[in-house]
């Protein structure tokens, strides 16, 4: 997509600049495509409320050493990448090996989404319905809509997340 390549540079140029950069999702594919690391297709999608593990290197990371060492998260991705050069591999998945990155304290990637609310998952059910195609690492929309403790705590743990960004120097 042309626009993706205007984007990455915009992205790169934060980065250069020192600006706090995150991305989730695509963001977090986007930053470290344009680190320099590839982006491509994973071997099995991850759609659902799958749990992560916290990297052995993340207990250090002044914003992600504040989450749990497993937790669960909303996932809906079917491509993955290689680490950026100086990137850190900050949490993995059964499913996906770099769930998140940083680069120092002030860029941070992460596959997973602690954002998600049920009106987006239902926009996400109704707009991407291939995606629920049966699969090792895809729920269906019932469990994911019904999982109202992981919508709490998944915002719970990103309200976390965010101030600690917005206050590490």
């Amino acid at each position: 997509f042309d626009w993706l390549c205007a984007e990455k540079r915009f992205i790169r140029h934060s980065i250069e600049s020192g600006k706090p950069v995150l991305g989730i999702c695509l963001g977090a594919q986007l930053i470290a495509s344009a680190m320099g690391a590839q982006v491509f297709p994973i071997k099995e999608r991850e759609v659902g409320w799958f749990p992560l593990q916290r990297a052995p290197d993340s207990a250090g990371h002044a914003v992600f050493g504040s989450l749990p060492d497993t937790f669960t998260a909303l996932h809906w991705h079917g491509e993955t990448f290689d680490l950026p050069p100086e990137a850190t591999c900050l949490a993995q998945s059964k499913g996906c090996a770099h769930q998140a990155f940083s680069v120092g304290e002030r860029v941070l990637g992460m596959q997973f989404h602690l954002e998600s609310t049920p009106g987006s998952v239902e926009a996400l059910v109704q707009n991407c319905p291939g995606d629920l195609a049966p699969g090792r690492f895809v729920q269906d929309a019932h469990a994911m809509l019904s999982a109202h403790n992981h919508f709490r705590e998944s915002n719970r743990l990103m309200t976390a997340l965010l101030d600690q960004f917005l206050i590490t120097p």
